[in-house]
């Protein structure tokens, strides 16, 4: 099955180039373009996407808000940012963006742009499918760490929050940092405790939570208790949820 895309920009060079440039993926079919954050709105509650390639600054409304509207939505598109202004980039990573372009770029970048969001929606799709005993490890509660020839077990308790780093994670403990073998969709499915996925590069034990903090931006930093008070991104889309799990 082709990736469905969605391009908005306002400005029509703009799509034409990306139009151009996304034509040379076999498996890569447009199927809209949008002037204005209204009319992507529109397109994106009316029609199934998979991705959608967004400019940041438009007329009645910015990138940003369709990506924070996104938010809202079940099963929202991965979002590419493709902009001539840089200094976007933290707020758009806030919202879960995939990848920010800053015009201009090549065939080459926007394709590694592309391959990202297939595979985070890969991994994604593939951690909500029905999964088979095989796929269930047991519940042993404990991670397996390599230390040299050794196999460490650590337990689910003491992991203070783990973080995605390229296929592979971190897992924060009280004064050490250790990198395991499993994605964070796979450590989401094999941890059983109080563990909730803040962020698409986040997955944090709510028991280690010891202050949540309000940001500028409308959304939460977790403090967590390990020895350096290390602080965790909650984004937009998961943060109405944390609030309703702890009653706030």
């Amino acid at each position: 099955m082709r990736t469905r895309c969605l391009i908005v920009d306002d400005e029509a060079p703009a799509r034409e180039e990306l139009r151009y440039l996304l034509n040379g993926f076999d498996h890569v079919q447009v199927i809209g373009e949008a002037t204005n954050a209204e009319e992507a709105l529109v397109l994106l509650r009316s029609l199934s996407y998979n991705i959608v390639l967004l400019d940041i600054r438009m007329p009645g409304g910015t990138g940003l808000d369709v990506a924070s509207a996104l938010c809202d939505m079940p099963n929202p598109p991965k979002v590419i940012f493709t902009t001539a202004y840089p200094d976007h980039a933290v707020d758009a990573f806030d919202l879960e963006a995939v990848d920010y372009l800053v015009k201009p770029f090549d065939a080459t970048r926007l394709g590694r742009a592309l391959d990202r969001a297939l595979f985070t929606g890969t991994d994604d799709d593939e951690s909500k499918a029905p999964a088979s005993p095989a796929d269930n490890p047991p519940e042993l509660g404990r991670i397996p760490v390599q230390r040299g020839e050794r196999t460490v077990l650590v337990d689910e308790s003491a992991i203070i929050y783990a973080s995605a780093a390229r296929g592979y994670s971190y897992l924060q403990l009280d004064k050490q940092r250790v990198l395991v073998g499993f994605s964070l969709n796979e450590l989401e499915r094999r941890l059983h405790g109080h563990f909730f996925r803040t962020h698409r590069s986040y997955l944090v034990n709510l028991d280690h939570v010891r202050e949540l903090v309000p940001d500028f931006k409308g959304t939460l930093v977790l403090v967590m208790d390990d020895h350096r008070r290390s602080r965790v991104e909650v984004s937009r889309r998961h943060a109405r949820e944390l609030r309703r799990l702890l009653g706030l």
